[in-house]
C-alpha cells in the first residue's frame, strides 16, 4: 500500500469516504513484544481524536501498574477537566470490574472474564465508546473461557463506528478471519534472551 493508497478499490457500491470511515476490527498477535504497546498507541491516536475510549485488561494482575494506565487516567482527567481529547475508562480483572468475582480459583477466573466480555458485549451493542483495547483477550478466548463465536458475531455485527483492538498471542483463527487488521509480533531478539528482566520505562 505505498503512499497510503489501497491496491485495490472493490466494487461495494461505497463512496471512498464511506469506505474510509468503517469500523476496524484489529488484532495484534503473535510471541513478540509490543502487542499492547501497539494498542495503546493507537488508543492515544483515538483519545486525540475526541474518541470516547475504554481499556478492558483480561490477564495482568490488578497489582500490575502498566504506564499507559496512569498515562491514559491523566489524559482522561485532563478531558474532564478541559475538554481536550476524549473521555477514558481502564478496567482491570479485580480491580474496577464491580460484575467479576474477586480472585480465586480458575473457576472464579473464567466466571469472571466471562462476566467481562458479557459487559464488553452490552457496550458494543449500547455504542457506549469508540474505541476498544481488549487487552490480552486471546488468553480467555485459547482457555475456553469465552466462546468464540459468540465473540466473532458480537464483534461483526456491532452497530455505528466502534473501533476495537485485540491483543494476545495464539489469536483464534476465527477471530483473525472477522478482523480488518491482523499484525503478528515476531520475535527475532529480546534482552530476556540473555537474561536480563523486564525494566522500568520499557515493560511499565
Amino acid at each position: 500500500m505505498p503512499k497510503g493508497v489501497p491496491e485495490t478499490v472493490p466494487e461495494d457500491g461505497l463512496t471512498t469516504r464511506q469506505r474510509r470511515n468503517q469500523p476496524v476490527l484489529a488484532v495484534h498477535t503473535g510471541p513478540g513484544k509490543g502487542k499492547s504497546t501497539a494498542a495503546f498507541g493507537m488508543a492515544l491516536r483515538a483519545w486525540n481524536q475526541g474518541f470516547d475510549v475504554a481499556v478492558f485488561q483480561f490477564v495482568k494482575s490488578a497489582k500490575w501498574k502498566v504506564g499507559e494506565e496512569a498515562a491514559f487516567r491523566t489524559l482522561g482527567r485532563l478531558h474532564e477537566e478541559t475538554g481536550a481529547g476524549g473521555a477514558v475508562e481502564w478496567h482491570k480483572m479485580g480491580e474496577g470490574w464491580s460484575w467479576s468475582r474477586k480472585p480465586g480459583s480458575d473457576e472464579d477466573h473464567a466466571a469472571a472474564a466471562l462476566a467481562g466480555w458479557q459487559e464488553i458485549a452490552r457496550r458494543l451493542r449500547a455504542e457506549q465508546h469508540r474505541f476498544y483495547v481488549l487487552d490480552e483477550f486471546t488468553y480467555p478466548l485459547k482457555w475456553g473461557w469465552v466462546d468464540i463465536d459468540d465473540v466473532v458475531e458480537t464483534l461483526r455485527e456491532r452497530p455505528g463506528n466502534q473501533h476495537v483492538v485485540i491483543t494476545g498471542r495464539d489469536a483464534p483463527p476465527a477471530l483473525l478471519e472477522v478482523a480488518d487488521l491482523v499484525t503478528e509480533m515476531t520475535k527475532v531478539k529480546h534482552p530476556m534472551d540473555a537474561g536480563r528482566k523486564g525494566q522500568r520505562g520499557i515493560e511499565w
